[in-house]
This record gives C-alpha cells, structure tokens and sequence, in this order.
C-alpha cells in the first residue's frame, strides 16, 4: 500500500492551521482551502481503499515512539472513505449556507479538525491515539455546537453532550487501562494478536479480562451513539448549524458501531457484553422510534430517528453480526445527512403552506381511519406474508453459505424481516385505492430484491472485513441458545400480532367505540408519558440542580475550614 495513504488525517489538519494562521481574514480562500482538502482526502482514501482490495494486505504506520500510530485494515479504509465522502458533502453545503454567520474561516477550520480527529479516531493503531481521538471528537463537538455564541440553548446542550462523553470516555479508559495492564502492550495489533492466542481467557483482580473490557467498551459506545438511558442529550443539540448536525448525525453518533467492530477480538469471548448490547439495543430501538412519531419539531425527530437507528445498530452487534452494523452505519450516515441538509427546505415548505395536504397517509394515521375497506382477504395477506419472507431469506442464505443458517442473528433477521414486509402490506392495502393484488406483487417482488441483496451483501461485506473464522467466533459468543431465542421471538411476535389485531379492530366502528371506552385513559397517560421523554431528561436536571446545591453548601464549609 502505498505511503501517500498516510496523508489522509494529515491534509485537514493542516488546512485547518493554514485557516487559522493565515487566511483568517478572506473567507472565500478559506472556505475553498477546507473544500480541497477533504476532498483530497477523499480521492486518496478511496485509491486506497481500493488498493487493499487488489492487494489484501494491511500494516501499521508508525508515527511516533509510544503513540501516534494509524492502522491501514479493511475498517479504517472504509470509514476513512466513508467520513471524507460526508464530510465533503457537509463542507460544500457550509460554503454557502454559513456565509452570513459569523466566525464563518473559524467553522471551517474547527469542521477540518473535527474531521481530521475522526480520521486518527478510527484508525488508530495503539490504545493512546484512540483515547485522545476520542477525547478530542467531544471537545470539538461542544465548540461545533455551541458555534453561535448568542444562543444561549445552543451553549447548554452543548455542554451537556460534553458531559455525557465526558461520562462516557471512563469506561473507555478503564478498558484500556486493564487491557493495558493484562497483556503490557499499547499496540491494538499485538493485543488482540495475544487475546487470538491464548488459550483461555485472561483474569485480572479475578475477573475475566475479555467480560470487563467488552463490557466498558459497550458502556462507552452506548453513551456515544445515544442508547438508552444515555440519549437525552441527542434530541437537544438542535440548536447548533445544520451542516453540524449533519455530520454529528451521520458520522459521530455513529462511533458507537466503530468501535464494537475495532474491539471484534474481544468480544468473540465477551457474550455476556454481547447481549447487554441487544438489549439496550432493543430498548433504544423501540423507544427512539416511538419518540420520533410524537415530536413536532423536524429536527427533534430527525434525532430520535438517528437514536433508534443507533439502536438497531447496537442490537446487530449484539447479535454477532458486527459488519452489517457498519453496513448499517454507512446507509444511515449518507440516508441522515441528506435530511439534515434538506430540513431547511422541508420547514421553509412547512411554513409557506401552513395548511396540511390532504393525503392519504395523513387521512390514515392522523385522523385514524382507513380510506376505503379493505379488499384484500385478511388471512390471505397474512399467510403470503409470513411464507414468502422466510423462503426468501432462508434460500438466500443457503445459496450464500450454508452455516449462516444455523447462526443465531439469521432467525432474528427472519423475524424482522417477516414483520417489516407484514407491515408493509397491511400499510399499503389500508391506504392505496389501486388493486391491492398488482400492489401485493409489486411490493413481494422489491422485497425479495432487497432481502437477496442484503444478504449477499451481509456475506460478502463481511468476508472483507473479518476471516469467516472469527464471524463465527462472533456468532458463537453473541448467541444464546436456541430455547432462549424462540421464547424472545415468540414474545415480540406476539406483541407484533396484537398491534395489528388492535389496528384490524379499531377500524370497524363498533370495536373503535368500545376500544375508545375502554383505553382512552391508559392511551392518554401513556402519550403523556412518552411527551415528557419518560421524565428522564426531568430526573437528569433535578440531579443536576441537587449537585449544584451541594457544591455551593460544601463551598460555604470549606470557607470556613
């Protein structure tokens, strides 16, 4: 691989210092001097991207003695190439959209590190260039942020995300600290190397060293990527720039993912950290996407998205299938970062037409009432709906890799797949007036594109990224046995199935009345509940109002001592 790759983290951290020093004064030179170089980054990591695909092979470029090494693996390409592909995106859309604001050569020079940053973040080859990229991400997030010193909101969300991080890097410290302790070296290669190696699982202070260190290393990917109950801060840095918010959403939040697959070899022997992960995955999936349907703010919603979507993310990697979370990570950064930078079209339209269009999905869900009765036969959609997901998907996988099968993430991705192509149809035969059979078809036909894709891809992204023996090492570890995954199939399908029973029902008028009758009460707490974020956000001020009492008391007695 060729040493100009090394450039990559180099060139926006110079333009960035080259804005700074010199061209502070003329916004137009420094404005295109942040453009050329990400986008110069862009073309060399995507020549080297492509050159590992040609030549398969990595190495460790050493910068310094102790520290400032970068990792040229599959996984730093890849983000490499991803992150200055977005931020490229973020910078030209700033050129214009920021020419008003003030401190315009100073945003671009704080945007070029924070991409720069980013790039050492993920690249990093010893456990010191990790820990401060991922200081510094947070440090430059709460200037990104908080960038229009006149709003003072903007300012307060933005310290509370340092907060956050902040809370959420000592996990990451621990981790290294113990990895550190365990097996004497700072470089990621050769620990890793010695944890493939041994052949049980190192113990520190008596405990198992893989379980503490995947475990700290879940706790800080949760604070980073917004999981419950670590998200509060997400919905509320609104405040700052759109082309921030894009990148924050589309590369930062996205971190968490990074770093599950970066710590890989420690996780084929953490499952305990695995499963953690699924659940809080799970939590933060259901509860982001519940919070999305009730906001009535474009961005607010937009960032409970990106917590849900973090959390179907964190819950691939608690099943083992840690390359479809970066797959999953790069769809979601490009998909979020074009809604961010079209959220000013979408409020300017909102505004101009305050009257809202009479649709039909708007006649369906807001003013909840089917637009016509259904003509498709109810179990007939539902029996074409359960059969062809599961044939699709299991032919897929067997033409693919046989043993893929047999892994314990395939039925949870059978699972949700039979529900997304449920809902989909039930959706779209409660809302067209077109023949519901030519829409079936149509609908079955995309969905066995996209399912046979996905999976090709599932497979073939992951033959990049990691030897098929330590996927199945991952596998392994993220499963939990056969009985314990049918009872968790089994309740959520049964929860699935009451949603929709509820909905079948609702539709006719005299069930609606009685349902009315009897749930208007709980529908309403629980609408109430969800409006006020479960009082988390509540409980997290009251916590910070009570430490600022004690500070000031224990102030007043240290006068005094």
């Amino acid at each position: 691989m060729d040493t100009t790759a090394i450039a990559v983290p180099f060139l926006p951290a110079l333009s960035a210092v080259l804005i700074l020093t010199v061209l502070r004064a003329n916004k137009r030179l420094a404005a295109r001097a942040a453009v050329s170089a990400i986008a110069l980054s862009f073309l060399i990591s995507l020549a080297a991207l492509l050159q590992y695909t040609i030549s398969g092979t990595s190495r460790v470029e050493t910068l310094g003695h102790l520290w400032g090494s970068i990792w040229l693996d599959p996984l730093s390409l890849i983000m490499w190439t991803f992150v200055s592909g977005i931020s490229l995106l973020v910078h030209m859309y700033s050129v214009r959209y920021m020419l008003e604001e003030p401190n315009y050569t100073r945003f671009f020079a704080l945007l070029n590190l924070m991409t720069a940053t980013i790039f050492f973040m993920v690249s990093a080859a010893d456990l010191i260039t990790l820990l401060g990229a991922w200081f510094l991400v947070g440090i430059l997030l709460y200037f990104l942020l908080g960038h229009d010193t006149d709003r003072r909101q903007a300012g307060r969300y933005a310290f509370w995300t340092q907060l956050t991080y902040r809370l959420g890097d000592l996990p990451l410290w621990l981790a290294a600290f113990v990895l550190y302790r365990t097996y004497h070296s700072l470089s990621l290669p050769v620990i890793f190397s010695r944890i493939a190696s041994a052949p049980s699982p190192a113990h520190l202070w008596g405990l198992p060293v893989p379980a503490v260190v995947g475990t700290a290393v879940a706790v800080a990917a949760f604070a980073r990527s917004a999981q419950f109950p670590l998200h509060g801060w997400l919905p509320y840095t609104m405040d700052g720039p759109t082309p921030v918010s894009a990148l924050m959403h589309a590369g930062i939040v996205n971190a968490g993912g990074f770093l599950f697959n970066r710590f890989a070899p420690v996780f084929e022997s953490s499952g305990v950290a695995l499963h953690i992960a699924f659940l809080v995955g799970l939590v933060s999936a259901i509860l982001g996407s519940s919070l999305m349907l009730i906001q009535n703010d474009v961005k607010r919603s937009l960032g409970y998205s990106t917590m849900g979507q973090m959390g179907f993310m964190t819950m691939e990697c608690g099943l083992g299938a840690f390359p479809l979370a970066i797959f999953h990570l790069i769809a979601h950064g490009f998909f979020k970062a074009s809604l961010f930078l079209g959220a000013g079209d979408a409020i300017g339209d909102a505004r101009a037409h305050d009257g809202v269009p009479p649709d039909l999905v708007y006649v369906s869900i807001v003013e909840r009432r089917p637009t016509r009765p259904s003509r498709l036969p109810l179990w007939t959609a539902g029996a074409l709906t359960l059969a062809v997901p599961v044939v699709v998907l299991s032919l897929a996988h067997f033409a693919v890799a046989k043993a893929l099968f047999f892994q314990q993430g395939t039925f949870v991705l059978l699972f949700f797949a039979w529900v997304t192509g449920g809902q989909a149809l039930y959706a779209a035969d409660r809302l067209t007036r077109t023949n519901p059979w030519k829409l079936m078809v149509g609908i079955l036909a995309t969905f066995v594109l996209v399912v046979i894709g996905y999976t090709l891809i599932s497979h073939d992204f992951g033959a990049f990224l990691y030897p098929p023996a330590a996927s199945t090492r991952l596998y392994h570890s993220a499963s939990t046995g056969v009985l314990s995954d049918g009872v968790l199939l089994t309740i959520l399908a049964l929860l699935f199935v009451s949603g929709w029973v509820v909905t079948v029902l609702s539709d006719r008028r005299d069930w609606s009345r009685r349902l009315a009758r009897r749930w208007n009460g709980p529908y309403l707490a629980a609408y109430a509940f969800f409006t006020r974020e479960l009082y988390l956000n509540d409980l997290f001020s009251r916590a910070g109002e009570l430490l600022v009492r004690v500070s000031r008391r224990l102030n007043l007695l240290l006068r005094w001592l």
